[in-house]
C-alpha cells in the first residue's frame, strides 16, 4: 500500500484544540479555501461556452480534475472543496487515489481499457475469473450478475428480467413461445406484450429511461411530457423524527403502507394486470432520503413472496458501503436475499445481482452491445481492494457516528431552522424547515468551500466518499454551524 500523509488540520469543534490527523489519502489539502464567487470567472465563462451547445442549467461549477484529490474538489478557479456529495453519491475512495492511478500502468489493463469489447458476444478471456473474483466477491448471497453502463439501465434491465421470469413461470419453463406471441409482441400487444406491472412508492428514483421513470416518482421535471404507465405505486414510509420518541406512530405507518401495497397488488391483478415485481430504495434518495424500518422491509419481501411478484432492492446510491455495510438491505436481515440488487455509482461499473430464478433461458433477452465496461471492472477491483485493506466501511461507521451525532447537536442548538437527522454510516440527512432555507443553506456552504446535496422538497444530504473522516466530519459541521448563524 502507498505512505499515508499526516497533517495538523484546525479543527477546533467545541473544544478549540487543533490535532494531528492522519489522512487516507495522500495529499489532501488541510481544509476549504474559496478565493472568487462560486462560480468562479472561468467557471462561468465555461458554462456560458457549454450552454452554447446544450442545455447546461444544471451545471454549478467546472472541475479540475488533475487537482482534485481525496475529499477535495478543486475547480478551475482554484478554489478547494470538501466535497459531502462526491458527483451524486459516485466517488468511492475519493478523487486521485493512488491506488486507481496505478491501474492502468499495467499495459494489459490498459488494453482491456482501449480495446472495449463487445460483451455478450466476444468477451476476453479475464472476463468470467474477473466478474467472480470482483462483482461475485461482494454479492448479497446472490450467485449470478449482469453488468450494464449506469443506474438507469442497470433497473431497466432488472426490470425485463422480473417480467421474463413472471412470464416464464406462468407459461411453463419448459414451454416455447407461441407463433402467436411472436407475431403480437411485435405490434406491442398481448399475449406477447403482456400487461404485467411493476410496484413502486412514492417519493422513488430509479432512472429516467422509459420504464424506470414510470417507476420513479421524486420531481415533476424528471417526468414531465414523458408518456409512461398505469403501474401501482404505493406510499412509503413517512416517518417521525426522532425515532425513538415516535415509536408506536411509525410501527403504524409501516403496517399502513403493507398495507396499501398488498391492497394494489389485489387491485391490479382484478384489472387484468398483475404486479410482476416490486420495485424498492432501501432508502429513497432523491426523493428526501425517506428510510423505512427493516420490519417494514421484512414485511415487504413476505407479501412479494405471497404473490408470486419479484422483489427487486435498488442499492444504485446506497450501495458499496455508503450505510457502514457493502449493501444497505444487510441492514434489515432479510429471510432470504432480495431476488434482484442493481447497483452503479460507487460501485463504478452498473449492473444487477440475481438469482438462478430470475435467468432468462434464452440468449439475447438481457443484451445490449457493451454490457458494460471490463475497464471500469478494473477499476471497482482496487477500489475494492483499498475498501478492505483499509476497512473502510469500519471508517465509514466512525465518521458516519461523528456526523451524526454533530446534526443533532446542530438540531438542537436551531430547532426553528432543522429536523429530522436520519440515516445509516454517512449516508445521512437532515431537513431545513422549507426548500427556500435548504436552498440557501447549500449555496451558503459552497461559499465557505463544502458541497453537500439537496434531495426532496427541503432535505440537505450527505454522500462523502468512504475515506471521509471524523476530521473531515469536524470541518463539516464547523461550515454547517457557521452557516447556521448567518441564516437566523
Amino acid at each position: 500500500m502507498w505512505s499515508r500523509s499526516v497533517g495538523v488540520l484546525k479543527t477546533f469543534g467545541r473544544a478549540g484544540n487543533t490535532r494531528a490527523v492522519t489522512s487516507l489519502v495522500p495529499g489532501e489539502p488541510k481544509e476549504p479555501s474559496v478565493i472568487t464567487a462560486v462560480p468562479g470567472p472561468k467557471s462561468q465563462k465555461l458554462i456560458d461556452d457549454l450552454n452554447s451547445i446544450n442545455q447546461s442549467g444544471s451545471v454549478q461549477l467546472f472541475g479540475n480534475y488533475d487537482k482534485s484529490i481525496g475529499n477535495y474538489l478543486i475547480d478551475v478557479d482554484e478554489n478547494i472543496f470538501l466535497d459531502a456529495f462526491t458527483q451524486i453519491s459516485s466517488i468511492p475512495i475519493g478523487y486521485n487515489h493512488p491506488e486507481l492511478l496505478k491501474v492502468f500502468k499495467d499495459e494489459h489493463k490498459l488494453k482491456t481499457l482501449v480495446n472495449r469489447p463487445a460483451l455478450g458476444v466476444f468477451p476476453g478471456d479475464y472476463w468470467p475469473e474477473k466478474l467472480r473474483s470482483v462483482l461475485l466477491s461482494v454479492s448479497p448471497g446472490l450467485s449470478q450478475v449482469m453488468t450494464m453502463m449506469c443506474g438507469s439501465c442497470s433497473n431497466e434491465n432488472a426490470y425485463k428480467a422480473l417480467f421474463i421470469h413472471y412470464r416464464g413461470r406462468e407459461r411453463g419453463e419448459d414451454v416455447d413461445f407461441s407463433e402467436l406471441e411472436k407475431t403480437s409482441c411485435m405490434i406491442n400487444q398481448p399475449p406477447g406484450a403482456p400487461k404485467l406491472t411493476l410496484l413502486s412508492f412514492h417519493g422513488a428514483f430509479h432512472g429516467r429511461t422509459m420504464a424506470t421513470l414510470a417507476t420513479t416518482h421524486s420531481k415533476a421535471i424528471h417526468k414531465l411530457d414523458v408518456p409512461s404507465l398505469d403501474w401501482p405505486i404505493a406510499h412509503f414510509p413517512r416517518y417521525k423524527y426522532p425515532l425513538h420518541e415516535h415509536q408506536r406512530d411509525n410501527e403504524a405507518e409501516d403496517r399502513q403502507c403493507l398495507a396499501e401495497v398488498q391492497d394494489l397488488i389485489e387491485k391490479y391483478k382484478k384489472k387484468g394486470r398483475p404486479v410482476a415485481g416490486i420495485v424498492v430504495e432501501p432508502i429513497q434518495s432523491e426523493g428526501g432520503d425517506n428510510e423505512a424500518s427493516p420490519e417494514f422491509f421484512q414485511q415487504l419481501q413476505r407479501i412479494a413472496k405471497h404473490n408470486g411478484a419479484g422483489l427487486l432492492i435498488d442499492e444504485v446510491q446506497t450501495g458499496c458501503g455508503a450505510t457502514g455495510k457493502m449493501w444497505c438491505h444487510e441492514h434489515f436481515v432479510l429471510e432470504s436475499p432480495p431476488d434482484i440488487v442493481t447497483f452503479s455509482k460507487k460501485m463504478l461499473t452498473g449492473g444487477f445481482f440475481h438469482n438462478l430464478e430470475m435467468r432468462p433461458k434464452q440468449p439475447y433477452r438481457i443484451f445490449n452491445t457493451w454490457i458494460g465496461d471490463p475497464g471500469k471492472l478494473l477499476l471497482l477491483e482496487a477500489v475494492l481492494n483499498v475498501i478492505k485493506q483499509e476497512n473502510l466501511l469500519h471508517q465509514v461507521q466512525k465518521s458516519g457516528d461523528v456526523l451524526k451525532a454533530g446534526l443533532l447537536d446542530l438540531e438542537k442548538e436551531n430547532p426553528s431552522l432543522l429536523n429530522s437527522v436520519r440515516g445509516r454510516g454517512t449516508f445521512l440527512a437532515v431537513n431545513a424547515i422549507d426548500t427556500k432555507l435548504r436552498d440557501n443553506i447549500l449555496v451558503k456552504l459552497k461559499a465557505k468551500g463544502v458541497i453537500a446535496g439537496s434531495c426532496g422538497d427541503h432535505s440537505v444530504r450527505l454522500r462523502p466518499s468512504l475515506t471521509f473522516q471524523e476530521h473531515h466530519a469536524n470541518i463539516f459541521l464547523d461550515k454547517f454551524r457557521q452557516v447556521l448563524q448567518e441564516v437566523k
